[in-house]
């Protein structure tokens, strides 16, 4: 037979509030009891019921993750993660993919208040367009990711400061025309700092304006003068936009000392687009990524990046999420992740 909550509870030595406790991951529960429980889950083989969960408590056990772009090497690790560790916690993962458009998250945010999830995990691309900010009265939602917003809880790291200290970590090399891959079309200031709009595609992200604001930073902070003509925007965040218009730079400019790209995946392109013009990677032209992904470290040469730690990342997201769906009207937490530097070779003198 199906074992049940109280099997379990029996078999750790606990009630059966505790046992829920566990499986439900919105209330503290320590290591050692939360081992015990999740022992005798094992053993038991036991399986929640979702169904008659969600006629008790009003909750279906499943939640939303909603990403810009499944194709993409990041969404992917953070797809993982967020399904894997959601699943500690008892909960199933509806996945979607918005496109950056504000029609697809107004029906995702519809699902949320008709209960057939839970939460929503929601990572907008810019403020401004995002349905976060003209749905109305909103369910449980945390966002990822880089908008600037204070209406609901957050996990984020730090864009601005990340950018400035590549950017000063490239400089310390004695490179000093560093050119960026992945900036605004849309003139980006020094003080935009504040909300961040623009566009649905990536020349209007709240990334790419971030990310040039921190850029800008550290050349200023170095005495390096700013070259507009340094600033490559791209039209899509891809490894094929990138190879297309850092070829096309190219063919018209020297080589600079070095490429910040704005993503990892931006930096495969541009290392597609020097090995195709012959620009030896790093003695002519260095090359630096964002985000760490797995493959960055397999490029030739490999690529120097910023990391931050994904696992924690998600696990904030989904600890706040908990915190919303408990409580909805909880002030809102933004939780920033801390960065560091991964020096590989792409960036070696």
């Amino acid at each position: 037979m199906r074992a049940t909550v109280k099997d379990v509870a029996k078999l750790a030595g606990v009630s059966p509030k505790t046992v829920s406790n566990v499986i439900n991951g919105a209330v503290f529960v320590r290591p050692e009891t939360r081992e015990r429980v999740e022992q005798a889950v094992q053993e038991l083989d036991y399986v929640p019921n979702l169904s008659a969960r969600g006629l008790r408590n009003g909750r279906s056990g499943m939640i939303g993750l909603a990403l810009p772009d499944l194709l993409r090497p990041y969404s992917a690790e953070i797809t993982h993660l967020v399904v894997e560790l959601a699943h500690q916690r008892g909960w199933g993962v509806q996945i979607e993919q918005t496109a950056a458009q504000p029609d697809r998250e107004f029906e995702l945010l519809s699902k949320a208040r008709a209960n057939l999830v839970d939460g929503l995990i929601l990572n907008p691309v810019n403020l401004d367009d995002s349905a976060v900010t003209t749905a109305g009265p909103l369910p449980a939602v945390v966002l990822i990711g880089d908008v600037d917003q204070d209406r609901v809880s957050q996990v984020a790291i730090d864009n601005v400061g990340a950018a400035r200290e590549m950017t000063k970590h490239l400089l310390d090399q004695g490179f000093r025309r560093i050119a960026v891959v992945g900036t605004p079309e849309i003139p980006c200031g020094s003080s935009g700092r504040g909300r961040v709009g623009g566009s649905t595609d990536a020349a209007g992200t709240a990334a790419a304006r971030l990310r040039t604001i921190g850029y800008r930073e550290a050349l200023e902070a170095a005495g390096v003068p700013h070259d507009p003509d340094l600033e490559i925007a791209l039209d899509r965040w891809s490894p094929e936009g990138a190879a297309i218009v850092v070829g096309r730079y190219l063919e018209t400019h020297e080589p600079p000392d070095a490429l910040f790209c704005f993503t990892d995946t931006i930096a495969f392109g541009a290392l597609s687009a020097l090995w195709s013009a012959e620009v030896a990677v790093p003695r002519q032209c260095a090359v630096a990524g964002f985000d760490n992904i797995v493959d960055s470290r397999f490029t030739v040469p490999p690529l120097t990046t910023i990391d931050f730690d994904r696992r924690h990342f998600v696990e904030a997201a989904l600890d706040l999420l908990a915190e919303r769906m408990a409580d909805k009207d909880a002030k809102p937490r933004r939780v920033v992740v801390p960065h560091r530097i991964i020096s590989r070779a792409s960036t070696a003198r």
